[in-house]
């Protein structure tokens, strides 16, 4: 497995997670002081355009990792859940870095 596949799962965690706190705190304001429903429309926009960018690449990561079912729908559910992704991005990572595999050296042939 390439590094690239689980950098790029890292980056949309982090970004996903990041929205979906934006998009909590848009939600306090919208139902709870009746402010910011044009602001709460769009950064739900935004984090659901972000989030199926980020299931498309758990998903390649958890394809390539050989993850069980349960395990791949935990890490797709966890961009749902506030301050989830972050802890299970970490713990996916600690997992996953052993599997990154170095360039075989080139053979020179006799």
């Amino acid at each position: 497995m390439k590094k690239s596949v689980l950098t790029r799962y890292r980056v949309m965690a982090y970004v996903t997670a990041v929205m979906l706190l934006v998009l909590c705190t848009c939600m306090v304001f919208k139902y709870g002081f009746d402010k910011g429903e044009d602001v709460t429309f769009a950064v739900s926009q935004v984090h659901g355009f972000l989030y199926i960018i980020y299931l498309v690449f758990a998903f390649d990561l958890g394809s390539k990792a050989k993850w069980s079912f349960g395990k791949l729908l935990w890490v797709l559910l966890s961009g749902t859940i506030p301050f989830a992704a972050f802890f299970v991005e970490r713990k996916v990572t600690r997992k996953v870095e052993p599997l990154i595999g170095e360039p075989a050296p080139a053979v020179a042939k006799a």
